[in-house]
């Protein structure tokens, strides 16, 4: 009979213990998902571009890459640099940020890294390979 309570016992403390894990794990998922950036087509981000104001144009590439050409009004700020510090240059985390580079990997990249530093209004268009708006 005490093999019986204390299998019981045992069997409980295991159950809620993963119950807990399982608990936490989920409200980690939650918390990830309020860290996340929008995906728009370059028709959308040049709309955009057209009618709103206040905006940054992000280009994520190396600063030779921006110096070969680079779309209108764009700031250089290589996605492999953006940190802690890019929130002294930026400091409203609801700034609009329009986000692109070649091909459209390290945008993603970028725009995730803006994300997770707290920004809200991070909006990723891809490459300027595509752009059909003209370049610098």
């Amino acid at each position: 009979m005490q093999k019986t309570k204390l299998h019981i016992l045992l069997f409980a403390m295991i159950l809620i213990s993963f119950v807990s894990s399982l608990l936490i794990s989920c409200g980690k998922e939650d918390s990830m998902k309020d860290h996340t950036f929008e995906q728009i087509t370059q028709e959308e981000a040049k709309q955009l571009m057209d009618t709103e104001e206040g905006y940054v144009i992000l280009d994520v590439r190396e600063q030779e890459e921006y110096d070969a050409g680079h779309i209108p009004n764009a700031v250089c700020y290589p996605y492999t640099n953006i940190d802690e510090s890019f929130s002294e240059i930026y400091q409203d985390k609801d700034q609009l940020f329009l986000v692109y580079c070649r091909s459209g990997n390290r945008s993603k990249i970028g725009a995730q890294t803006l994300a997770d530093l707290g920004y809200t209004n991070v909006k990723e268009f891809g490459g300027i390979i595509t752009w059909p708006y003209g370049a610098e």
